[in-house]
């Protein structure tokens, strides 16, 4: 969404929510790849998986209109119309909505990334694209909000809720598993505190929800030659099952709306791999632009804005 002019009791900044982006027709799957490969070319095969991949959430992802729902929501429980969206990878790129925000007269933004959770390789990237577009602007960043109350309260809701789905004694009997977005395991000799601020959140939601352990896993691994953080969840889910345990609620606590990692590489893929293994696996509801989340983005800008001195 755009911005309009702010009255004086109005936040006197913008709000940038950035993404990942995704693309939003098959056509647009080549391309995509190309620039998060930085303009390298990929092989026939790697465009052909991904567009199988998008072709069986619909032939596209829901991603872009889900930031949209979230910035609407956050601009009227902030009562300030300046939230934009910005995607790193597609359009709407990241460096154009800066260009945008500049020219619609704001020289504050408080620049949110919709991941709570810090790694050099994503919320760091997302800084080095403001940073090369920023041109003037002043800019309030946000690293990290992985312990923010708001959003664990959001996270733990849908837990309970899971829960809820598999009846009676479903606390003492269904495993729970918690996923994040796997990542090169090279980050970890860099001492990137990603991991641990994964386990920092699910200790959080465990304990407001009452359940004394889970199991976490990774998930949506990169096609590459290299090493990527785990287990992944599909290996957990067939240990899981190898125990005994053949009720499994999974929770991606490192997504925040629904997009292809959520819609592909859990409701399908996992579980096809549960179908094979006898177990039910469900999956908590993705916050999107629930209120409870939406008091979560709220908290965290107007904190944001707080500690630059704008508020």
């Amino acid at each position: 969404m755009t911005a309009g002019s702010m009255s004086a009791d109005r936040p006197g900044y913008a709000v940038l929510l950035v993404a990942y982006g995704s693309p939003q027709t098959l056509d647009e799957v080549e391309p995509y790849l190309r620039d998060i490969r930085g303009g390298r070319q990929s092989s026939a095969e790697a465009v052909e998986d991904l567009r199988r991949r998008y072709l069986a959430i619909g032939g596209r992802s829901p991603l872009l209109e889900r930031t949209a729902a979230q910035a609407a929501a956050l601009a009227r429980k902030l009562d300030n119309p300046a939230i934009f969206v910005g995607m790193r990878h597609w359009r709407p790129y990241i460096r154009d909505v800066l260009g945008v925000i500049r020219a619609q007269g704001h020289d504050k933004v408080v620049v949110l990334p919709l991941a709570p959770h810090y790694s050099r390789l994503s919320i760091g990237a997302y800084q080095q694209a403001v940073e090369a577009a920023r041109n003037g602007l002043q800019i309030a960043m946000v690293t990290q909000w992985f312990d923010e109350p708001a959003f664990l309260d959001a996270v733990a809701s849908r837990v309970a809720l899971g829960l809820r789905s598999f009846g009676d004694g479903a606390r003492g009997r269904v495993s729970l598993v918690f996923t994040a977005h796997s990542l090169p395991t090279r980050i970890l000799a860099d001492g990137d505190p990603y991991p641990d601020q994964l386990k920092a959140s699910v200790a959080g939601v465990l304990e407001r929800v009452g359940v004394a352990a889970a199991k976490f896993a990774f998930q949506s691994a990169g096609r590459t030659p290299e090493a990527w953080l785990g287990p992944e969840v599909g290996t957990v889910v067939s240990q899981l099952a190898q125990e005994g345990s053949r009720e499994v609620l999974v929770c991606p606590i490192g997504f925040v709306s629904d997009h292809l990692e959520v819609l592909y590489d859990i409701d399908i893929e996992l579980r096809e791999v549960a179908r094979r293994e006898g177990t039910r696996v469900e999956r908590t509801a993705s916050l999107n632009d629930d209120d409870q989340f939406i008091s979560a983005l709220a908290a965290v800008a107007s904190n944001a804005a707080r500690q630059a001195g704008w508020a």
